[in-house]
């Protein structure tokens, strides 16, 4: 995407880590901003409207009966008002783009954009699957399963965000970077036929090859595709400041690479950074390197 499709862009914060098992990716909204990303997004031609950040209730910490999901009320809650907050931006005729925060909030941010992109793609770059539900999940943190409640899976109190008939075809799903799956992820995502492309790929064919096939998937058919980054789909020898780090994942040069094959189709209709954690960074670098990543996504170009 480009300012000459879309110059308008909202950025949306969500100060939230209720949905992972490390604290800290609350702070990640406020180390992206420290880090410049509104500068930057400005000066590639944006006109930003920062809408400063949903909040979560830290006091809400809370187990629910009957299910092994943590803080699963406040989760749906912080969910909803960002559902609300994309459908509302996105009803203005900007761009949303959303900063976290733990990945469960990839749940609201779907949501309020299939209120508007009935058919919507989605490019996911993360070390993980995101496809776990209560039965699976190893750990019961929603971080890792906000791509399954995008498909309609996954507690009720959750696939209900945005409503239960708004709901993404794993066709139009493409993952990207994936190195480290359960048991029951690998077992749904066969199921449904979702095309991985793991590090093997990307090895093997490069991320020209393995961008320009995600992004055939995620526009077939579809009104446009979703960006959901992860920044742990990144090896560790590039970004340390993110909880759930997985060796051998993707250069610095790839990921910036494939972010600006997206960027070239001018299809892209939103986008979320997620799972930046300031307080086991070194000197804000992951939040800095995220927002060069986020330059290459927005159409940045050198010349």
């Amino acid at each position: 995407m480009k300012p000459s499709i879309r110059e308008k862009l909202s950025l949306i914060g969500v100060s939230m880590d209720l949905g992972a098992g490390t604290p800290g990716v609350s702070l990640g909204p406020a180390a992206l901003r420290y880090a410049g990303v509104v500068k930057r997004l400005e000066k590639i031609g944006y006109q930003v409207e920062d809408k400063g950040d949903i909040v979560a209730d830290r006091k809400a910490v809370s187990t629910t009966p009957d299910t092994n999901l943590k803080n699963l009320d406040e989760v749906v809650r912080v969910n909803t008002e960002l559902c609300r907050s994309v459908d509302q931006e996105m009803a203005a005729g900007r761009f949303p783009l959303v900063i976290g925060g733990d990945h469960s909030i990839a749940i609201g941010t779907i949501a309020g954009v299939l209120q508007h992109k009935k058919n919507l793609g989605i490019i996911w770059i993360d070390a993980h699957g995101d496809m776990n539900t209560p039965e699976t999940s190893p750990s019961g943190n929603i971080h890792g399963m906000p791509l399954a409640v995008s498909l309609g899976m996954g507690h009720e109190k959750l696939t209900a965000i945005g409503g239960k008939e708004s709901k993404v075809d794993p066709r139009n799903v493409a993952l990207i970077g994936c190195r480290d799956l359960d048991a029951g992820e690998r077992e749904v995502l066969k199921k449904l036929g979702i095309t991985v492309f793991t590090m093997h790929e990307i090895d093997k064919w490069g991320m020209t090859i393995v961008m320009e096939k995600a992004i055939e998937i995620a526009t077939d058919g579809t009104d446009g595709f979703h960006v959901s980054f992860d920044v742990d789909s990144l090896d560790p020898a590039y970004i340390q400041g993110t909880g759930t780090r997985v060796p051998g994942g993707l250069t610095f040069r790839e990921s910036n690479l494939g972010l600006e094959l997206i960027a070239q189709t001018g299809k892209m209709v939103s986008a979320e950074f997620v799972e930046v954690n300031p307080l086991i960074d070194n000197k804000n670098q992951t939040a800095q390197a995220a927002v060069t990543l986020m330059g290459s996504l927005l159409g940045e170009w050198l010349i």
